[in-house]
């Protein structure tokens, strides 16, 4: 990811911040590899860091960070939503999606986000996790505890270079569930991965916008060494919306054929077979053979039911 080294000097110089009074010298390392001799007013190297990334990182960058959709699932502290377009804003992330927010919009929540307020303003509310995401390809889905059916995990660093290492652009979906209680187990049925926050054993309690802060730091780390400059040919990931059509076929066509029943059925192995084919990553190739092959299935037993009632 590092480049050139980046040597900060801070002599003497005045800024929007005032004058500098402290003279310094000190040698970072430029994320974007630019050369040179970068002269600046005096600040932390995160700030210097990211300063850098966004002014040489270009499209690459921001087209990536455009891709990616921080979701707040039934928030009731309307601060919290400000807390949140706040961190995204200061990461380069634009695309905040709401569902069912206990309370918004707030004068709390514009406060809260300290300029994020074009967030705000453009933050679409939804009813459903399903309608919030039903353009994305990849839904990743924040829990603070582990669940009894096991399923894929991903810490934040994990997450956000499997987006950046994508081969071809798709639109995320990062969610993050309530204050107190998170996602529930059929929230997370829509997602294909869990994302967990290693933190103190002893005390696990992040804020919700100071875990979005988190991912979304690692995402736009990430975001500077993007892999999509591959050769091979474009694949096209099937959307959530895609994906929930798929089990809807699926699931009815497993009570076709006996497989389920409606009185012995466990939500439990739904829940398991929704996990086997979100964590395959379909593509929208993979949706249409899955689909064809369910309604194949579906033709020949309405053929035998309809040659059984002739006889």
């Amino acid at each position: 990811m590092f480049g050139f080294p980046l040597r900060v000097v801070t002599e003497n110089l005045s800024c929007k911040r005032g004058a500098v009074p402290a003279a310094t010298v000190s040698d970072y390392t430029c994320p974007s590899g630019c050369p040179g001799l970068c002269v600046g007013f005096k600040r932390c190297a995160i700030d210097l860091l990211v300063s850098c990334t966004l002014q040489s990182s270009g499209r690459t960058t921001l087209a990536l960070l455009s891709d990616i959709r921080i979701v707040l699932v039934g928030t009731t502290h309307p601060g919290n939503i400000g807390a949140a377009a706040r961190a995204m804003k200061n990461m380069g992330l634009t695309d905040l999606a709401l569902v069912s927010p206990k309370i918004f919009p707030s004068p709390e929540a514009d406060a809260r986000a300290s300029g994020a307020d074009d967030l705000l303003v453009n933050a679409r509310v939804h009813g459903t996790l399903e309608e919030a995401t039903a353009d994305c390809h990849l839904i990743i889905g924040a829990s603070a505890r582990r669940r009894t059916i096991a399923w894929p995990e991903l810490t934040p660093r994990d997450a956000a270079a499997l987006v950046a290492n994508a081969d071809t652009p798709r639109k995320t979906a990062m969610v993050f569930g309530r204050e107190h209680a998170w996602l529930t187990n059929e929230e997370l049925e829509h997602c294909h991965y869990l994302l967990h926050i290693p933190c103190n054993p002893d005390f696990q309690s992040l804020n919700v916008a100071a875990a979005v802060q988190v991912v979304c730091y690692e995402l736009f780390l990430a975001s500077g060494r993007t892999g999509r400059d591959s050769g091979d040919e474009p694949v096209e990931p099937a959307t959530g919306e895609e994906m929930e059509s798929f089990f809807d076929h699926l699931i009815g066509t497993m009570f076709e054929v006996g497989f389920l029943h409606h009185r012995k059925s466990s939500p439990a192995l739904l829940r398991r077979v929704r996990r086997m084919f979100n964590r395959a990553a379909l593509e929208k190739t993979d949706i249409n053979i899955l689909r064809g092959l369910l309604t194949a299935v579906q033709y020949r037993i309405k053929s035998r039911t309809s040659h059984a009632e002739t006889d």
